[in-house]
């Protein structure tokens, strides 16, 4: 009893200290926040999204791809409320651009992946689909670009403009190769939903695009627009959707790297499924397909009153989680983690195939016998 009583006058005494305490200062504010950068006479100047970023725009001043009324207008951000700091996605891209982030020149590989960000072609969710990646992949040695691509809602027309720039951010990162210590044969994109309706295109379209930038006026007139990699990822409709003309595939199409949740994204994991049947068909090597189980698409309800988060989270511990991995999976096998300079696994396939006839349409009936 006496032991009780003790314990507690102490817990009296201690509650009463704590009462006592002074207040703890104020917090400060946090630092160092992004801001978007003025509109000024000028073409808008893109600013950094994360610190050290290289900004890059993609076209020059006065380029007949930009409109000239509304070049000069800033970028929106719109923040994250719970994280300082943190810009959750952009509207009102007049100025596309890419912003470029190196690794430490002892571990890289030369790689470089260019991410283009989902949003529904209203806004470019640029914080879980591009900013997250950058210190995921230069733990792998690999280097990443952020686009910034023009919008839908912005006035542009996506299968257009922002496949233009998805096309354009390739051959500017291969023109600086060189100044960034980057492999010119390890340059490759991954879009996300809205951002893969980018990546698929400028797998299969860049014969196209390079043929109508050959003018000697151009300044990357020359250097190729062909990605080594892509990375399409629960992906909107790709040109072999199904209300679509599909268009012919260049017998060097990169390897492609495939993933949607299944039947919770079913829409999605259909569109995904289209792109790699149409892959499939011709034989292309080195493409590769996840579809998960149990998942849903970004943003959308989740029996427990949450939303599906999208790019690298972990949700809630579940596989389709943990896609990256399978992606470095993937890239490791295809040798694009090797040092720079040193041939891929990936390159020589398709050297190899393009010494090969295309495989028979499925179904198809076999040649007939030449006649004896």
């Amino acid at each position: 009893m006496q032991i009780k009583t003790f314990g507690l006058v102490l817990l009296c005494l201690d509650g009463a200290a704590f009462a006592q305490r002074p207040p703890l200062p104020p917090l400060p504010a946090p630092q160092s926040l992004p801001a978007p950068g003025p509109a000024t006479s000028a073409p808008y100047a893109p600013q950094a999204i994360l610190p050290g970023g290289v900004v890059v725009p993609l076209y020059p001043a006065g380029s007949p791809f930009l409109k000239a009324d509304r070049v000069r207008e800033a970028e929106q951000y719109n923040m994250s409320q719970v994280v300082p700091g943190r810009i959750a996605s952009i509207v009102n891209i007049h100025n596309p651009s890419i912003e470029f982030h190196p690794v430490e020149r002892g571990i890289n590989t030369g790689a470089v992946v260019i991410l283009a960000a989902g949003g529904g072609h209203n806004t470019l969710n640029v914080g879980s689909e591009s900013a997250d990646f950058v210190p995921f992949f230069y733990n792998y040695g690999v280097n990443t670009v952020i686009l910034r691509n023009r919008l839908r809602k912005d006035g542009y027309i996506a299968e257009k403009d922002a496949v233009h720039d998805a096309l354009q951010a390739v051959r500017l990162v291969r023109a600086y190769a060189k100044e960034w210590n980057l492999d010119p044969k390890k340059i490759g994109i991954m879009g996300f939903s809205a951002g893969a309706e980018l990546a698929a295109p400028a797998a299969v379209l860049f014969e196209e695009f390079d043929k109508q930038h050959s003018d000697a006026t151009d300044p990357l007139a020359g250097i190729t627009s062909r990605p080594d990699f892509a990375g399409i990822i629960y992906p909107g409709p790709s040109p072999f959707a199904r209300n679509r003309t599909a268009p012919a595939i260049p017998r060097n199409v990169p390897p492609a790297f495939v993933m949607c949740a299944g039947s919770g994204d079913r829409i999605h994991a259909i569109w995904a499924m289209e792109y790699y049947s149409a892959m499939l068909a011709v034989g292309v090597p080195n493409i590769e397909l996840h579809l998960y189980g149990n998942g849903r698409h970004p943003g959308d309800p989740q029996p427990d009153g949450t939303r599906m988060s999208g790019g690298l989270t972990d949700r809630s511990g579940m596989p389709f989680g943990t896609w990256q991995i399978r992606f470095i999976d993937w890239f490791r096998d295809l040798g694009f983690l090797q040092k720079p300079g040193v041939e891929t696994k990936a390159s020589k396939d398709i050297d190899l195939y393009l010494t090969q006839p295309l495989p028979r349409p499925y179904g198809a009936p076999p040649p007939a016998a030449p006649k004896p």
